[in-house]
């Protein structure tokens, strides 16, 4: 229940390394149990936190490359997909990275998040509040509020209910159709936290691809969006 586990780690790997920090998963933390706040604040690329239990607030605050996933114990007989496995405001401020849970999220999941890569199973109120970058795929229902004042990224949200659209802070996202490249994107997410997680959520999805593929929403910040057009036609002009 240490808080900021494995921060220290990565100071010492960022002092000796650089910003471009190690390979992929060369060092790898085996945890199991509760873990404290602010797991792998702040960590580099290189460093791969396991965790079977759960975690606290701001899991992956400041993330900057490492790789956080955090599967319920194994025998569990509860359902992931329902239940709480971190807290609140998770990867607040990560500029890079990748996360997955297998579960549901507390309140404002990606908050500031300006570039990491994250897959989880429900959220809270305010997800990807004030967001500017990074992919998010949720495979499950989210709180009210949600992208307030995001002005970049994408979030991409499960919704075969067709509820999510009530949900939606309206002032600073769209809810746009899907392109290939995005159902792209949102396959290969769900592939990694399969892969890492064996979560049952994901490979549901997997399984019924054609029929679920359909039922994601794209949440695409109208900055973004203007932004993209602005270079877009710029680009043109030039050509």
């Amino acid at each position: 229940t240490d808080r900021t586990l494995g921060t220290i780690l990565g100071s010492e790997v960022s002092r000796a390394y650089g910003e471009e920090g190690l390979p992929d998963d060369t060092i790898t933390l085996r945890l199991r149990g509760s873990a404290g706040q602010s797991l792998a604040a702040f960590c580099t690329r290189g460093m791969t936190f396991e965790v079977e239990g759960d975690t606290n607030d701001y899991c992956g605050k400041g993330l900057c490359g490492a790789k956080v996933i955090v599967r319920v114990p194994a025998g569990s007989r509860f359902d992931p997909a329902e239940n709480i496995i971190t807290g609140n405001v998770v990867l607040y401020g990560a500029t890079s990275g990748e996360a997955y849970f297998q579960g549901v999220a507390g309140e404002r999941f990606c908050v500031r998040n300006s570039g990491a890569q994250a897959v989880v199973e429900g959220v809270g109120d305010h997800g990807c509040e004030y967001m500017t970058g990074g992919r998010v795929v949720i495979l499950g229902p989210t709180g009210r509020n949600f992208g307030a004042g995001m002005s970049g990224g994408i979030a991409y949200v499960l919704d075969p209910d067709g509820v999510f659209p009530s949900r939606v802070n309206p002032e600073t996202v769209d809810l746009d159709p899907l392109t290939d490249e995005d159902l792209e994107t949102i396959q290969r997410l769900v592939r990694n936290h399969f892969q890492y997680t064996r979560s049952e959520k994901a490979d549901e999805v997997l399984r019924k691809w054609e029929t679920l593929a359909p039922k994601f929403v794209k949440v695409f910040p109208k900055d973004y969006k203007r932004a993209l057009g602005e270079r877009l036609e710029a680009e043109s002009g030039n050509g």
